[in-house]
């Protein structure tokens, strides 16, 4: 038992626990980063499109991301903000997502690497990235409104 309560002590002491405002500053700026990337992604597959595929890619892409950002990606990071909230003013580094959203990330991610593999045309691959990027870049504003 005693030898238990030694390795909980060890891990609590290990664990990188910091204030609240830097979870909503890290998750903000990490959707932020992932928005910016998918979407330079896309734009540059757009900019491989002949017109007028590229002005549909363009508007399915970015006005689909409105949708994803509205009925999807707000409403995690609504959820993520209060549950940052409520932990305790210290908390680990890591707790900015839930446990279960770190599956999801890794899920997208495959995703992701699967889809560029395959033999999607481009400007089916640019209006997903576009959609995803959007949405994951304007919920990331929600953490920034939260820090302000």
């Amino acid at each position: 038992m005693r030898e238990t309560g030694v390795k909980y002590s060890l891990l609590k002491k290990c664990r990188p626990a910091v204030l609240r405002f830097w979870l909503w500053l890290i998750a903000g700026l990490l959707w932020s980063g992932v928005g910016i990337v998918l979407c330079i992604m896309a734009c540059y597959w757009l900019s491989l499109i002949v017109w007028p595929g590229k002005a549909i890619g363009v508007l399915l892409g970015f006005g689909g991301g409105f949708i994803v950002y509205r009925y999807g990606f707000s409403k995690i990071a609504r959820k993520n903000i209060e549950r940052i909230a409520v932990q305790p003013e210290k908390v680990c580094l890591f707790a900015f997502q839930a446990w279960r959203s770190y599956l999801l990330i890794l899920f997208m991610v495959f995703l992701g690497y699967t889809l560029r593999h395959s033999h999607i045309s481009l400007l089916v691959l640019a209006v997903i990235y576009a959609c995803v990027g959007t949405g994951l870049l304007l919920s990331s504003c929600l953490y920034y409104e939260q820090l302000l």
